[in-house]
């Protein structure tokens, strides 16, 4: 079976200046932050120039809002388009019908994904409660700060737990 997230679309190679559904790997979301929309003037594949709603991304290619994306967007923020400035987007590939063809298309999730913390290693893990125990770190923070499985959440509660008791046996 062939990865398909270690494969290059055809369509990255050709660098257009607004991002599209070949940006992304297959079943993969993308949450971007819009910096401003506004009306501009574009030119199209064909060469044609057009009127255009383009919201443009921090860090990322700006996107050209059709009307079904600017009313997915106006459901999570309002219908203003400067009340859209900073905030998030979740984007995503589809297909859509257009020009009596199915074309790729990128789509707005009706909710913006949650940013997962990252996983904490074995190795942080173990400094992590060596200064909890040492009151130099909270479990709150560490918590806030990495997504800990139900295992590692076990381990540090019977660290400090083990830390207390011997605490109190000296």
């Amino acid at each position: 079976m062939d990865n398909q997230q270690s494969k290059t679309h055809w369509k990255r190679l050709i660098n257009p200046d607004y991002i599209g559904a070949y940006a992304l790997n297959p079943d993969e979301d993308l949450t971007v932050t819009i910096d401003y929309v506004q009306r501009e003037q574009i030119v199209g594949t064909d060469g044609k120039k057009e009127e255009a709603t383009v919201a443009h991304l921090k860090g990322h290619k700006p996107l050209i809002l059709n009307v079904t994306n600017s009313k997915s967007i106006a459901k999570l923020y309002g219908p203003y388009i400067e009340e859209w400035a900073g905030k998030e987007i979740t984007l995503y590939a589809s297909m859509t019908k257009a020009f009596g063809d199915v074309v790729e298309c990128l789509r707005i999730r009706p909710n913006v994904a949650k940013k997962r913390k990252p996983p904490i290693t074995a190795d942080r893990l173990k400094r992590a409660i060596a200064s909890i125990i040492a009151q130099q770190y909270t479990t709150e923070k560490l918590h806030a700060q990495f997504e800990l499985t139900n295992e590692q959440t076990k381990e540090v509660a019977d660290a400090i737990k083990a830390a207390v008791e011997g605490t109190q046996d000296a």
